[in-house]
């Protein structure tokens, strides 16, 4: 039997959620640190001009048996609800079209409203770790970001965006409802109607950025505004914005997943773990294989401290 009580986990997003929460449940003490000011980690939804605003994550899915039990519960308690199965697609060159897949849920109060939500009675202290704590530990953030800490195999690339939100006086004339996957477009990737998703139908868009033109402008994220919301006037034939807002992501979307929903190791006589949705062996990364990846990681410390 390990002696040790606590299980230090650095990055409080969904994966390190998740993980805190199970590993309480179990009755290991835990202790949260994050680098923000508040917890939530690429689920970001900042206040804009008196509304929450979802710049990160556009929006979550629900494949996963134990994510789903999570999210009836939410439902339940008013935290989230069905938003679309169809989004708009627009092609270069080609007249727009839809397309239909899962269910995409939204959030009243904006995506990081469910990670405090898990973490409501754990502590979270704002801290940037230089070196790895001591004691069992895990490292839930992006490979990048992790390796500045620990050595972590098989590191998986990041691509980079930025979002822009957008607020405007009106959106009559939109030739979309929810939102709009943007293919071929030299600036633009993804564009959200964040008043159709939030459902206060506010007429803010947000739009984020191709990977290239976030990698051009990490240094001056604020530059890209004015391409960006000339990009969306003239894509969607509306007025320009009455604001904006910037917010680079530089570690935005994994560019590939490891083959094992999380990594545990034993080093020097303390575990280790790494957990993110970048561990997501079926699918692509997205917030439930976050919230997956950090249960999984949860059940395999208690086992090994067993």
């Amino acid at each position: 039997m390990r002696t040790e009580r606590g299980v230090t986990i650095v990055g409080a997003g969904m994966a390190g959620a998740a993980c805190a929460v199970a590993l309480r449940a179990a009755g290991v003490e835990v202790r949260v640190l994050d680098r923000g000011r508040v917890p939530g980690g690429r689920m970001s939804s900042p206040a804009l001009h008196d509304r929450r605003v979802d710049l990160g994550a556009g929006y979550f899915t629900v494949r996963d048996k134990g994510f789903a039990e999570l999210v009836a519960r939410w439902d339940k308690a008013g935290l989230v609800h069905r938003w679309t199965d169809t989004f708009a697609v627009f092609d270069a060159g080609e007249p727009p079209r839809t397309s239909s897949g899962p269910t995409r849920w939204g959030t009243p109060a904006g995506l990081r409203s469910l990670v405090r939500e898990l973490l409501s009675d754990i502590e979270v202290t704002s801290s940037t770790c230089d070196t790895l704590p001591s004691g069992d530990v895990v490292v839930a953030m992006p490979d990048p970001q992790a390796a500045r800490l620990l050595a972590v195999p098989d590191a998986v690339d990041y691509q980079p965006v930025i979002a822009v939100a957008c607020g405007y006086r009106d959106l009559g004339g939109l030739p979309f409802t929810d939102a709009a996957f943007v293919n071929g477009h030299p600036h633009l990737s993804f564009v959200a109607h964040d008043g159709a998703r939030r459902g206060d139908g506010a007429p803010v868009l947000v739009a984020h950025t191709t990977g290239e033109l976030a990698a051009a402008h990490l240094a001056a994220p604020d530059d890209v505004a004015p391409t960006v919301t000339s990009a969306v006037s003239e894509l969607f034939d509306i007025d320009t914005p009455d604001w904006t807002h910037v917010h680079r992501w530089t570690f935005a979307k994994p560019v590939a997943q490891h083959e094992s929903s999380h990594h545990l190791s034993m080093a020097e006589g303390r575990l280790i773990g790494l957990a993110g949705d970048q561990w997501c062996p079926q699918g692509a990364p997205r917030v439930e294989s976050a919230w997956r990846s950090g249960t999984d990681l949860a059940a395999a410390i208690v086992a090994a401290r067993s």
